[in-house]
């Protein structure tokens, strides 16, 4: 029976172990033919989607993997947005309208509010947090 999933990240991308977890966790659901409808980055969750991330040549990089992931299985890839500005995470939308110099969001990667958690909430089957 295939479930439809959603996962929230708290965790940033380099510096614990948790984003990793999240992301093997969602490879593997995929693989075992579930569907996963979103992945929420909340808290410093949000860091995961930076396109400044520059991992050392040995080291994965998370933020790339998950802009695959995204891309190959059709996965949203949302940052809450209040907590994301909180920490330099800024769409061109974002930027344009605080008057900021640059956007640095990740591509494959959108802003949402709240609300976009709340929906994926009443909508997968299971709902996952790392």
């Amino acid at each position: 029976m295939s479930l439809t999933y959603a996962i929230v990240v708290n965790g940033p991308a380099y510096g614990n172990q948790t984003s990793r977890s999240a992301y093997q966790f969602a490879s593997a659901l995929i693989a075992e033919g579930h569907v996963l409808q979103r992945v929420f980055f909340y808290q410093d969750g949000v860091l995961n989607g930076s396109a400044l991330t520059a991992p050392a040549s040995d080291e994965f990089d998370l933020v790339a993997a998950w802009q695959t992931l995204a891309k190959t299985h059709n996965v949203e890839l949302q940052t809450c947005v209040a907590a994301a500005l909180r920490r330099g995470i800024v769409s061109e939308q974002e930027a344009e309208q605080n008057q900021l110099p640059a956007a640095n969001l990740a591509d494959g990667f959108e802003q949402s509010g709240l609300g976009g958690l709340a929906e994926v909430m009443l909508t997968a089957d299971r709902v996952i947090q790392f």
